[in-house]
């Protein structure tokens, strides 16, 4: 399914995405709040967490109802909540602790699982949630259909922990799926699938520096038809898809 709008902001800086981003979600959180009374938001790890700097700051820090945010975790790293490498950790160090979300309303995984117990838990705590009406459904897929995903993209184009190498990428059936072997330590691993992201309102699409650029100018470019597609390209929610691209991810454009 085609996303209904995709736009692409390309801004000179990783700072102006920082700024641009923190006015994206502000928007968004009073809509959302506005229409539903929550703001479901799926976080992912790497660099994402500090280009959400901004929205700690005036204007937006204060004028932001963060008792009605419900957080998400897009991917894990099947380790301990307080390990070095937890998206968990990152997310809390950077973001969650400064800001006041009720504990209640962050969902992380649930420790001491393996990666496939790890992810059936996360998977049928969503179904709860959409069950007891925390979370909304998309009437086409029938999946839980999250407010805003924040999502980055890998130098050779992954998103999530959905790898150019692994079946999980074509998964149809699950919401949550799991791998053992991520080129990139640590190696089990938590991701939400493709038919879950794509069920989104919003899809913001944070790409920044230099080594993004190839996959960029894959996903993006002229002739993105005429590549065995990235998993960034299969990333096409039900509402907005939008890219914020600094000017060194954007450059092969």
């Amino acid at each position: 399914m085609a996303p209904h709008t995709t736009t692409i902001h390309k801004l000179k800086s990783e700072e102006q995405v920082a700024i641009a981003l923190a006015a994206h979600i502000y928007h968004l959180s009073n809509k959302f709040i506005a229409a539903n009374g929550s703001f479901s938001v799926v976080l992912s790890g790497g660099t994402l967490i500090d280009t959400l700097r901004k929205i700690l700051e005036a204007p937006y820090f204060g004028a932001i109802d963060w008792s009605k945010w419900l957080i998400f975790f897009l991917d894990e790293r099947v380790v301990p909540l307080d390990h070095p490498d937890s998206n968990y950790k990152l997310a809390y160090d950077g973001f969650l602790s400064k800001v006041p979300i009720p504990e209640c309303n962050i969902y992380p995984i649930k420790e001491k699982l393996s990666p496939e117990e790890a992810a059936d838990e996360y998977e049928q705590r969503l179904k709860h949630l959409v069950a007891n009406g925390t979370l909304k459904t998309s009437p086409t897929t029938g999946f839980a259909k999250f407010d805003l995903m924040l999502v980055g993209m890998g130098p050779e184009g992954h998103v999530a922990s959905l790898f150019c190498w692994h079946f999980q990428r074509f998964e149809k059936e699950k919401w949550v799926t799991f791998i053992t072997d991520s080129p990139k330590p640590p190696p089990p691993r938590i991701t939400f699938t493709f038919p879950l992201i794509n069920s989104a309102d919003e899809i913001a699409m944070v790409v920044t520096g230099e080594d993004a650029a190839d996959a960029v100018k894959v996903a993006l470019g002229k002739h993105a038809a005429d590549y065995y597609p990235l998993p960034v390209q299969k990333v096409s929610p039900e509402g907005g898809l939008t890219w914020f691209l600094d000017e060194e991810a954007a450059s092969g454009l």
